[in-house]
């Protein structure tokens, strides 16, 4: 029976593991997040370990925000210009060499906080790599229909590697032994994220650079010129974006600082009942992830997208005002159900209507924007908190955001254009796994079922 036979079978949520390329791409992405999920655990116990509290464990997560920021423009850059699969190989196993050193000056007693700052800054300059060259090369291995199921599939992993299998695997681990055993851990798991990332198979760039005459700085600067070029240009691209910085503005700080003071003071709950309404985001999120991976785009793709960030932020408002632990896990697994369902849609949507050459570059532009407002979300949270209220400031994050959606879908005619370019056919269950789509202006390579072929 042929590959594509037997995908026809699969639900639409799976059929993007048709494609061998892909599966051996997943099991990295996979074992790569499983580590992350663990470093995030194991880095705050031996924090603790070392005598640190929240001042210094704050300095460590922040190191890694500055890497990630300071140089996530530059990885668009890379992504577009240097065959993704190198950028992974040479993220992944720095990473091995970080989290190995880290491990044996703990192993040997000679561990030092500033130690975990540089290598927190390390890792998180690798991400700043990792992701712009993980969300170019996806579309390169497979067909455009399977895409937001693969973007499913990465946001049902996303929180459950990062936010369950992973911390209780460190946490596991640190009990039985200590932060360094879990260190140990995660350099194992890297390496083999390594050896998977070596099977796969290399694929060229989407773009012709046989031709490039200017030097290597100037032509970085020239392509980071033309990503914001596109950006200011591209109007539902553009106002996403600026929908982005003011949903971030006002949603995260609330959500990530003050939540925990709703559920210590106005539900009278601790660490356990904060860890319940946690979890219920993380369930939301896998939920709407498996739900929108299982079906077609929808035919108003930027719409729902919108309107499922504005929306899905209402139930926020509850948690201004309940004092009921339960209520607020419900409200939050709405808020992550919808939040992930606009994700998978956002990644799939850059995916398929981003010119492939410039893929790495506009998705690092989205991953800047998404952090660019995060740290002063987070600064004004609690004194916005503390001045106006719980209440109010849950009511200003849960509306706001609505109307900023629907500012976004009527300034740049959102209706219109998602109709006049649809991203759904009604023949997508006839698409052959590994045959992207390729913009027919660009020379590029065709995919089958077995793998690369010259055009």
């Amino acid at each position: 029976m042929s590959t594509e036979r037997a995908g026809r079978g699969l639900p639409r949520a799976l059929r993007p593991f048709r494609a061998p390329q892909y599966r051996i791409l997943a099991t990295a992405l996979t074992l790569s997040l499983l580590g992350s999920g663990m470093w995030l655990v194991a880095i705050v116990w031996q924090v603790i370990e070392l005598g640190g509290g929240p001042v210094q464990l704050s300095l460590v997560a922040t190191m890694s925000g500055i890497g990630l920021v300071s140089v996530v423009l530059i990885g668009g850059v890379v992504a577009d210009r240097v065959p993704q699969k190198y950028t992974l190989l040479v993220v992944e196993a720095a990473k091995i060499f970080v989290i190995g050193a880290v491990a044996a000056l703990a192993l040997a007693g000679g561990l030092e906080l500033w130690h975990l700052a540089i290598a927190a800054l390390i890792i998180g300059i690798g991400e700043g790599f990792f992701y712009p060259a993980y969300s170019a090369m996806l579309p390169s291995i497979l067909p455009g229909d399977d895409l937001l199921a693969a973007n499913g599939f990465e946001g049902m992993l996303r929180p459950a590697a990062l936010q369950a299998a992973g911390p209780a695997l460190a946490s596991a681990a640190v009990a039985a032994a200590s932060p360094a055993l879990a260190f140990v851990i995660v350099g194992v798991l890297q390496l083999f994220a390594v050896a998977a990332l070596v099977v796969l198979r290399t694929v060229p760039l989407r773009r012709d650079l046989s031709h490039e005459t200017r030097h290597p700085v100037r032509a970085a600067i020239g392509d980071l010129a033309e990503g914001f070029r596109y950006m200011f240009t591209t109007p539902w691209l553009l106002a996403t974006l600026l929908f982005a910085l003011a949903f971030i503005l006002v949603v995260i700080g609330p959500i990530d600082v003050l939540a925990p003071f709703a559920v210590k003071d106005a539900a009278g709950g601790g660490p356990a009942e904060y860890a319940i309404v946690l979890a219920a985001f993380g369930v939301g999120s896998v939920i709407g992830s498996l739900l929108i991976s299982s079906m077609r785009m929808p035919r108003r793709y930027l719409t729902v997208m919108n309107l499922a960030w504005g929306l899905g932020c209402l139930p926020l408002v509850v948690i201004g005002y309940t004092s009921h632990v339960w209520v607020m896990a419900v409200a939050v697994f709405i808020v992550g159900f919808f939040f992930s369902l606009g994700g998978v849609i956002w990644g799939t949507l850059l995916q398929r209507r981003v010119p492939p050459h410039m893929l790495g570059r506009v998705s690092s532009l989205d991953f800047f924007v998404s952090l660019a407002l995060m740290p002063i979300s987070m600064a004004l949270a609690g004194p916005v908190g503390e001045s106006i209220g719980l209440g109010p400031t849950f009511l200003i994050a849960g509306v706001l955001p609505a109307v900023f959606a629907a500012i976004a879908i009527l300034w740049a005619r959102m209706p219109q254009d998602e109709i006049a370019n649809p991203l759904s056919s009604d023949d997508d269950d006839d698409a052959v796994a590994g045959a992207p789509d390729v913009a027919p202006w660009l020379p590029g390579p065709r995919f089958d079922e077995r793998g690369l072929e010259d055009a």
